[in-house]
């Protein structure tokens, strides 16, 4: 697979990342380990260095998954994981369970590092921007963890423009990780020419709308209470009717290039810019091999602008995250 740098930071990646949460988190019950091991042994052996995860993830399960089963080959991979949640313990009024104290901060990296059996974290996001914690702070506590040598790289998810120039300034951020796909198209607005302007790599998650621009999922889908979809508004049935325009939209382009819905979704978006990674999300080994081949589609300039005028004919139906989740986004 090509490999990508992710803005002017030097780190080099394969053009299509792993998302690693859904094996153990959100999207229903955890699943089978020894599987989960396999597939990801099966993405490395499929050219993918670049894996995702977080603390939150589980908690702590995600990690200690991703660590055991790339310990064999950690000079080849690159692995992502993030601070910023308050896990254990009773959160702080008006915070919405984040934390980004520096303290705090230190104990998450030290714990990530166990659970990854690694000794140096190449890439370390803030998960959600903490409002209580200056990001100064926040990127000041970074630096020092880098000079220490317990990180390689400092980024950031769902943060502003404002947020990421404050933290810029302090430590150059690595790679923004935002949702980004052709149904959630909000970070073209400001965030994409920020990174370009900044040198920062864009690192898009649920890159195939949590899994509906696989073409998949109809009305008659349903999602257990454990599934995170089950309360997104943009999954609920009245929705997903009236969002089909835009499967259509992706069906008729699939047939086009020899390719399926997905991998026009990620063809997509390595066709904006040279510095975006996805990291789409599987548990399947038919799907890892799918979404890899998205690197083969090749989309002209045409090609890009078809998709997205035949997208912008389309009025996305239902907020992309409950209440409560959007207010941590963005800032």
């Amino acid at each position: 697979m090509e490999k990508r740098t992710l803005g002017t930071s030097g780190l080099e990646v394969s053009a299509i990342g792993l998302g690693c949460m859904g094996m153990s988190f959100s999207y229903g019950d955890p699943k089978d380990i020894n599987e989960m091991t396999d597939l990801l042994h099966k993405s490395v052996d499929l050219g993918v260095t670049f894996f995702d995860t977080a603390e939150v993830y589980g908690p702590f399960t995600n990690e200690t998954l991703v660590g055991e089963a790339l310990k064999s080959v950690r000079d080849k991979v690159v692995i992502a994981t993030k601070f910023g949640f308050q896990l254990g313990g009773d959160p702080t009024p008006g915070r919405q369970g984040l934390n980004s104290d520096p303290e705090h901060i230190r104990e998450a990296v030290e714990g990530s590092l166990k659970r990854l059996q690694v000794d140096t974290i190449d890439l370390l996001y803030q998960h959600r921007v903490d409002p209580q914690v200056p990001i100064e702070d926040v990127a000041g506590t970074v630096k020092d963890l880098i000079a220490e040598g317990k990180v390689k790289h400092f980024g950031l998810s769902e943060a502003g423009v404002t947020t990421i120039r404050r933290a810029h300034a302090v430590q150059p951020v690595t790679a923004l990780q935002s949702e980004y796909s052709l149904w959630w198209r909000s970070p073209e607005e400001e965030i994409v020419p920020t990174l370009e302007e900044l040198g920062i790599g864009f690192v898009p998650f649920s890159p195939l709308g949590k899994g509906f621009l696989t073409g998949k999922i109809d009305e008659k889908t349903t999602f257990g209470s454990n599934d995170f979809r089950s309360r997104v508004p943009r999954f609920a049935p009245e929705a997903v009717v009236a969002n089909q325009a835009l499967i259509d939209v992706m069906n008729r382009v699939a047939g086009e290039h020899e390719a399926t819905p997905a991998q026009i979704a990620l063809a997509w978006l390595l066709a904006k810019k040279p510095w975006i990674v996805p990291i789409p999300g599987t548990t399947k080994l038919h799907r890892l091999e799918e979404n890899l081949g998205a690197a083969n589609v090749v989309l002209t300039a045409d090609d890009v602008k078809g998709i997205e005028d035949a997208a912008n004919a389309v009025e996305i139906v239902g907020k992309r995250y409950p209440e409560e989740l959007e207010k941590l986004t963005n800032r």
